[in-house]
């Protein structure tokens, strides 16, 4: 083919645009594998009445509504944290997931996706499925690995999801579900799954008791391996006195500090690396305060890849550590996410 200078010129930049719109519509959909930490929210709702199991749409549960993903992006976040149950993606251990909570969670992925937002896919059970304990007879090992392989085959883009194992595995002897875990990294490897994958620390993966008692997260996770590297220990932390998440004062940040400053040190010695996948205060000046620190404590991108805090949703009505705006206004909290948010990195294709 035979080219002018002009038309070769003109030749050169349409190809050139395509390239960029090329490499542009890939970063959309690259943001889980992003060079700088991940921080976003906890989006609630589909995990919602456990004992109602599978339950009504939208009446028992729900699903995230896209227009939350906006204002996530709004206030700077690049990341959510989607909680589901085990029992309803799955009803029975070992057979296909359910047709309808699969389409579910794939339109909340492209949803979240088309707002450059990666999805963490958090199986919010405990270490339970329908009441029985995880690594028993009635739910083996097994079935827990059965259960992430076949998510992983459909959520099979690394970009745009991360496989979050298990939140908070109280419901189970801390080493068996350290062995579980592994194991299940292992099997997804094996599989070929090359997504980031979150395993919780044990009982309630408490920043504040990472390393204390025998054994201990810190014992039982010093020798995580992956052979992508792509593996996070995903540890929580609430400010109340017992951070349990459940009253509304808060601890001195001072307190916090040195739990945060323990599990970093800890980190890089074992050379690990972390997520807060929880952790939320409600909204007065002592609380706000901790908030501030915990996120300071979690600044350190070499050891920390990034949170998501607890939690938005459209069902949490006087939820004290909800951020879900209300009649166009900013939760208290927000002001304070806002300053870390603000320093989400741009997106990194590779």
């Amino acid at each position: 083919m035979h080219f002018t200078g002009s038309n070769l010129v003109r030749k050169l930049v349409a190809m050139s645009t395509l390239a960029v719109c090329a490499f542009a519509a890939q970063a959309t959909f690259a943001q889980c594998l992003q060079q700088e930490p991940l921080r976003g929210v906890n989006m609630a709702g589909a995990e919602f009445h456990s004992n109602h199991v599978p339950g009504v749409p939208n009446k028992d549960y729900a699903y995230p509504n896209p227009v939350d993903f906006d204002y996530i992006r709004s206030i700077g976040g690049n990341v959510i944290r989607l909680p589901f149950r085990w029992e309803r993606v799955q009803p029975e251990l070992m057979k296909p997931l359910d047709p309808e909570q699969l389409k579910a969670l794939k339109s909340t992925v492209e949803q979240a996706s088309r707002r450059n937002l990666c999805v963490i896919l958090d199986v919010h059970n405990y270490a339970t499925y329908r009441g029985k304990k995880l690594g028993s007879d009635e739910v083996p090992a097994e079935a827990f690995e059965d259960l992430w392989k076949r998510l992983a085959h459909e959520f099979d883009n690394p970009a745009r999801t991360i496989l979050g194992l298990m939140n908070e595995p109280a419901k189970i002897d801390m080493a068996q579900w350290a062995a579980i875990a592994k194991r299940t990294v292992a099997s997804l490897r094996d599989d070929g799954a090359k997504n980031i994958i979150l395993v919780a620390g044990g009982r309630w993966s408490g920043a504040h008791e990472w390393t204390r008692g025998s054994p201990s997260n810190g014992e039982l996770f010093a020798d995580l391996k992956d052979p992508l590297q792509r593996t996070w220990l995903e540890a929580h932390q609430y400010a109340d006195h017992g951070f349990a998440g459940i009253k509304q004062q808060c601890v001195a940040p001072e307190r916090l500090q040195r739990v945060f400053a323990r599990l970093t040190d800890w980190a890089r010695e074992n050379h690990q690396k972390l997520f807060l996948g929880e952790f939320g205060v409600a909204a007065n000046d002592e609380c706000l305060a901790a908030l501030d620190a915990m996120l300071a404590g979690v600044d350190d991108a070499e050891v920390w890849r990034g949170w998501t805090y607890w939690a938005m949703g459209r069902w949490w009505n006087k939820y004290p550590m909800s951020i879900q705006p209300q009649d166009g206004r900013d939760a208290p909290q927000t002001a304070v996410l806002r300053k870390y948010l603000a320093r989400s990195g741009t997106i990194d294709g590779t």
